[in-house]
């Protein structure tokens, strides 16, 4: 898949360098940066952030290593967890239409004060084989 035009232009949708270093010493199986995809927020609540249904599209990155899964939306981290935490069994893996990688979860998980669902979806050739390993 094309790497998006605001990653082409501008960089956007990295993994930050520091956390990249850090995930390079894990061992990366699977990274993709610039890649586009969508968030949406369902009956979301955050501490100054309420969402009945909200959509947004980005450039983002995603990777697997050896010890974690991560997903990042211009350069924020949106999930990033050990592949030995229970928590990683809440995330709802899925692949649709072969080429994006649908994760959906309560954001309880990752924050006490945050409720709802957060759907991400990742558009990226790597979809197949991240829900392979997540799902696993």
């Amino acid at each position: 898949m094309a790497k998006s035009w605001l990653y082409r232009l501008f960089g956007a949708g990295r993994i930050p360098s520091g956390l990249r270093a850090k995930l390079e010493q894990e061992g990366v199986i699977l990274l993709d940066e610039g890649i586009g995809g969508t968030i949406t927020y369902k009956n979301f609540r955050a501490p100054g952030k309420a969402f009945g249904w909200k959509r947004q599209t980005f450039s983002g990155a995603v990777a697997l290593t050896k010890v974690r899964f991560v997903a990042f939306i211009y350069g924020r981290q949106v999930i990033n967890v050990l592949l030995d935490d229970p928590r990683i069994q809440q995330l709802q893996v899925t692949c649709v239409d072969g080429g994006q990688l649908q994760v959906v979860f309560d954001p309880a998980i990752f924050h006490d004060d945050w409720s709802g669902a957060v759907e991400v979806r990742l558009s990226t050739l790597y979809a197949p084989q991240l829900c392979t390993h997540l799902t696993a």
